[in-house]
């Protein structure tokens, strides 16, 4: 089975090396690529991405370990790709507040693109592949991440969150797993027990 890592907004495939090299340490072929994630609509780079998988891997089972929009590409794909199994680091399931607050600027549609303004609607966003896990942060203020301080606008800082994505905006009907780590949306994907709960599902499809 090989494991399809999918980045999130603004990142690049490297971004999920920590969880990769887990994965490889453990045994399971991965494929790993950068998309243009700033550049095109979220269907259109499903259908891109999912396309470069089946052109890369024409043969055999796959999971998917997903990051931030990630999960939502995932969910697009269901019905392009054979998933056995999907983990989903923080993703905006329910859709995004900060994306709701700010998807009318100027300098946010500039820099996020058309993918960064529909992560304000999930109205019409297809369910993941079954079965699926969500692993949510709740570091929502991390020193070490800049983002975190800028997001105050949209998400108050009583309420869980890794500070871009509500633990809320994460849960998804249908889940097979759910968790939270320690852990701010930019660097959930470096925790050893999101590390140690990708492999268990992986495995063992429960947590």
């Amino acid at each position: 089975m090989t494991v399809v890592l999918l980045h999130g907004l603004a990142r690049g495939h490297r971004s999920l090396s920590p969880v990769r090299r887990a994965l490889e340490r453990a045994g399971f072929p991965t494929w790993a690529r950068s998309y243009p994630s700033r550049a095109r609509p979220i269907a259109d780079l499903a259908r891109e991405t999912a396309a470069r998988i089946r052109d890369d891997v024409p043969d055999g089972e796959l999971a998917a370990v997903t990051h931030s929009l990630g999960g939502i590409l995932v969910r697009h794909m269901g019905a392009l790709l054979p998933f056995r199994a999907v983990v989903m680091l923080a993703p905006p399931n329910r859709g995004s507040r900060v994306a709701q607050a700010f998807a009318s600027h100027p300098l946010y549609r500039w820099f996020y693109g058309p993918a960064g303004a529909e992560l304000a609607d999930p109205s019409r966003w297809p369910p993941p592949p079954s079965p699926f896990a969500v692993i949510a942060g709740t570091r929502g203020l991390d020193p070490k991440n800049p983002v975190t301080w800028l997001t105050r606008r949209a998400i108050p800082a009583a309420e869980p969150s890794d500070g871009t994505v509500t633990v809320e905006e994460t849960r998804l009907d249908g889940m097979a797993a759910f968790a939270t780590v320690d852990a701010s949306h930019t660097f959930i994907a470096r925790h050893p027990e999101v590390h140690a709960l990708v492999l268990r599902f992986l495995r063992d499809q429960h947590f």
